[in-house]
């Protein structure tokens, strides 16, 4: 599976351009997914957080608006209820999965729970967008700092990459996503660790890894 793991989602042209390499025709030629799930896990989003990302409108329309040949939903904590001949298909026949923010230890648990996490290894050629939680599940650890999920057992996650990621850096609607608290946060880390402002995404293909910005970011080494 190639990734495009983002902060803040498609917010420039050059995460756009690194999504269009990753998926090798234009957005408009691409059919789509958008997983909502970490959102549930999360206190302070619910029914109409969703709902706006599903829709894609203001703020949350740098993912489902894209202007996709085709979008369609697909939460997580459905799919153990109807099986695996039904959704696996849904999943194979698209060219990208849209992953939203929210608890990425939730997100993880479902992903674990669905046999979703089982498939990837099998979707070489298809393409992971995450944003904030929806690209931290794919890294090893998280950190305490970004688990809000009361029945997450530790901060771990799937481990796809082997680093961790700290979203939405200097935010100016999260005053403890400073760069000193990014600091603080890559010492609970054992594994090296990038912060992300909403301007900037890591790309991940073919085991190379490479940083999208126009915004500002900072390497941490493990």
């Amino acid at each position: 599976m190639k990734l495009l793991l983002t902060s803040g989602g498609i917010t420039n042209d050059s995460i756009r351009d690194a999504l269009v390499e990753l998926l090798g025709k234009p957005i408009a030629e691409s059919r789509a997914l958008c997983i909502p799930t970490a959102q549930w896990g999360h206190p302070m989003l619910g029914p109409a957080t969703v709902r706006n990302f599903v829709a894609g409108t203001p703020p949350w329309n740098s993912m489902t608006s894209l202007g996709w040949a085709s979008l369609g939903v697909l939460e997580l904590t459905a799919l153990p209820s109807i099986g695996p001949e039904r959704w696996v298909p849904w999943v194979r026949e698209a060219d990208v999965l849209l992953a939203d923010g929210g608890d990425a230890t939730y997100l993880y648990h479902w992903m674990r729970e669905s046999g979703l996490s089982d498939l990837i290894p099998t979707l070489p050629d298809t393409v992971w967008v995450g944003i904030s939680a929806g690209s931290m599940v794919m890294t090893p650890r998280i950190g305490q700092d970004f688990v809000s999920w009361p029945a997450a057992k530790d901060d771990c996650t799937l481990g796809v990459v082997d680093f961790s990621i700290f979203p939405h850096l200097d935010h100016e609607d999260m005053p403890e996503n400073t760069l000193a608290d990014a600091e603080r946060w890559a010492t609970t880390i054992p594994n090296p660790a990038y912060a992300l402002d909403d301007q900037s995404a890591i790309q991940v293909a073919n085991a190379a890894v490479k940083v999208i910005s126009e915004g500002h970011w900072k390497a941490f080494p493990a």
